[in-house]
Parts: structure tokens; sequence; C-alpha cells
């Protein structure tokens, strides 16, 4: 099956012409950061989502949903494809809010992009959940700044004692470089990624089997829901936090302020 590129494109707001240059790849990257949200509805009420494009198609692009990594990374790899992009799959292990010492298992997808005539590749990366997460693909070059606004990203070599170069992405968090994730540029393939999704989605001691986690980016500010807390931090960096009061509270939300619109009955665990 191919994608219905049309209608993702009206989904995330993206109209231009299409075809595998930068300024598409990088326009279509931010739109569709910022017209899907991220939510992790389904693992926590459902199991693990289907990862097959018609269903993705379905899900986020008609049917008013959101996903995490694995559904918005296979989402965009597929229209990017079909642009005419050459795309690799690739694997991080988050290091975000990590202890000293940590050592994550490798579970989010991201992707390496090619654009033909260009001697540089690109990251990209429309799935991670986080006010870190970049707006536009990165450069892969050592040392490389990219401008995002309103974020700013960069990667630098990790310490790393395997075979291949670590890559670490980070966030400017004013003054200071924070880490995202790290990753190689082994390719993965979509077997690999069904059963990454169904440990996330079924683990019993996921963090995505606990509560309900969502993130959206809008124009001026990014909402971030945590269980019952609202984050909402504005451009500026100003930050407002507040408790809702319950699960009703918690669904108006999704469905209002996230965009996240989930079928007539629907009732949150706890």
């Amino acid at each position: 099956m191919t994608l219905d590129l049309d209608a993702y494109f009206a989904r995330i707001g993206w109209s231009g012409e299409p075809g595998p240059t930068v300024e598409v790849l990088r326009s279509v990257h931010r739109a569709h950061m910022l017209g899907i949200p991220f939510e992790n509805l389904e693992p926590l009420l459902d199991g693990a989502p289907s990862l097959a494009l018609p269903d993705l198609e379905r899900k986020l692009v008609r049917d008013g949903r959101g996903g995490y990594c694995y559904e918005h990374n296979t989402l965009l790899a597929a229209a990017l494809a079909q642009l005419g992009f050459r795309v690799t799959l690739l694997t991080a292990r988050v290091v975000l809010g990590a202890a000293p010492g940590d050592v994550r298992p490798r579970t989010h997808m991201l992707m390496r992009v090619d654009v033909e005539g260009e001697p540089i590749p690109w990251v990209a990366d429309v799935g991670f959940g986080s006010h870190g997460a970049l707006l536009e693909p990165i450069p892969l070059v050592v040392d490389a700044e990219l401008l995002d606004t309103p974020r700013r990203h960069r990667l630098v070599h990790a310490p790393h004692d395997g075979p291949l170069e670590m890559w670490e992405l980070q966030t400017d968090k004013g003054g200071y470089w924070e880490p995202q994730y790290e990753f190689t540029l082994e390719p993965f393939e979509a077997p690999d990624y069904e059963v990454i999704n169904w440990h996330i989605a079924t683990n019993p001691r996921s963090p995505f089997r606990q509560a309900v986690y969502a993130q959206r980016t809008l124009p001026g500010r990014h909402l971030a829901l945590s269980g019952r807390t609202l984050v909402v931090t504005a451009d500026d960096g100003a930050v407002e936090e507040r408790e809702l009061s319950d699960s009703a509270e918690v669904l108006r939300v999704l469905a209002e302020d996230f965009g996240v619109r989930l079928p007539e009955g629907t009732a949150l665990p706890g």
C-alpha cells in the first residue's frame, strides 16, 4: 500500500510543490510536528498499536488521533519515500532523564534521510515526545547546530565502545546543552520495530502503560500532559502548570487542546 499523500498533507496543513528537496523535507517535517499530536492512549488502553501503513493512515491521518514514535516516524518515512527521498530507519537510546550510570534499551525510532544531489544526510524525527524534540531535520554533521526556531539543537559524538560512531542529539536549554538520545547509523527494519513496539506497549513496567502521556507543539507554545499534570511552555520559556481535576477533564483537554479525538465512551484508568 502507498500512503494517500493528499490526505496526509491536508492533515498536517502542508501545501507546496512535492519533491525530494531539502526545503520540502524541512517544511513537511515541521508541518507534521505542528499538525499531529503525540499520545500513548492506545498502549494505555488497548495494547500494542498497529504499525501497518493502512492502520496508521486511518488513525493518524483520518481519525484525528496521534501516536507515539513508531507510529509517527513510520508514517513520515512512508511519505518521504513516496516523495523520492532515501530513508534509513534507525533506533536510539533515550538518555533524557536517565540517572548517571543508567543504561536504557534502544527503544526510540528515528531516521536518516538522504537527498539526491546533497552531500550531507539529515536526521529526521517527528516522534520524540518531549519539549526538546526536533521541529526540523538536522544535518548529520558533528557539532552541527540547528536553529529550528524557537528551539536549537546540535549533534555531537558521545563516548562509545562499539565499532560504530555514537551520535547524541542535544537541545539548548538556555545556557547548557541537554542530551536527548544517542544512536548509531546501523539500519533497522520493520520487524525490529514490531518487537520493540510490542515490548513498550505491553510491558507492565513501561511508562506508556502507567498514565496518559501527550505532547502537542503549537505556534507560540508547547503542551505536555503527564497523568493529570498539564504543563504549557511558551516560546519565551514561560511555564504554566496545573493539575486537572479528574478523568473527564483529561478527556476534555485531550480533545480541545491536543486535538485527540477518542471514541465515545472512552474511560481512562484511575
